[in-house]
């Protein structure tokens, strides 16, 4: 055997070797821890909490973070969950976004929470895909000190706000 078909096949084998050991990283890789949901007594656990619950399609536990003063609040669970679906590229739920919470104002009764989305979107091959935004939700305590959502800028539906509601 010559000694270029030897060195030709070490290549050959070497990149196999690579190759399975690349394989064995991926399949090996942890997945991404599940955010948990944190205690409801602070302003940042209520955004934290909402933003699980419709990941998760929890609405139920979701509505229950909304004010009741709101102009426009969604009484029934099914007006929540109609107004989530109708509106679904205001919540981007379909798992290519990840949001953390950057930074908490308390003021009581008033609080504001920053979140960072990140958008993983990928579109070339040199692309990485990922893009951010900040946006923000106002919360506010009721009469039992409770943390609820005033309003958002991201998952969040407009007419929520409005005294007409979405479908009055």
């Amino acid at each position: 055997m010559k000694s270029t078909d030897r060195f030709l096949i070490v290549i050959v084998i070497g990149i196999l070797v690579l190759v399975a050991v690349a394989f064995a990283f991926a399949l090996n890789r942890p997945e991404p821890a599940e955010p948990t949901y944190l205690p409801e007594d602070t302003p940042d656990g209520v955004v934290q909490n909402y933003l699980i619950a419709l990941r998760q399609g929890d609405y139920a536990r979701a509505h229950g973070y909304l004010s009741l003063q709101l102009p426009g609040y969604p009484e029934e669970l099914g007006e929540f969950t109609r107004d989530i679906q109708n509106n679904s590229y205001q919540f981007r739920l379909d798992g290519s976004t990840s949001v953390e919470i950057i930074s908490v104002k308390t003021t009581p009764p008033l609080a504001v929470v920053r979140i960072r989305e990140t958008f993983f979107n990928p579109s070339g091959l040199f692309d990485s895909g990922q893009s951010e935004s900040q946006s923000i939700f106002n919360l506010s305590q009721d009469k039992e000190g409770n943390w609820k959502i005033e309003s958002g800028e991201a998952y969040w539906v407009w007419c929520w706000n409005d005294r007409n509601g979405c479908y009055k």
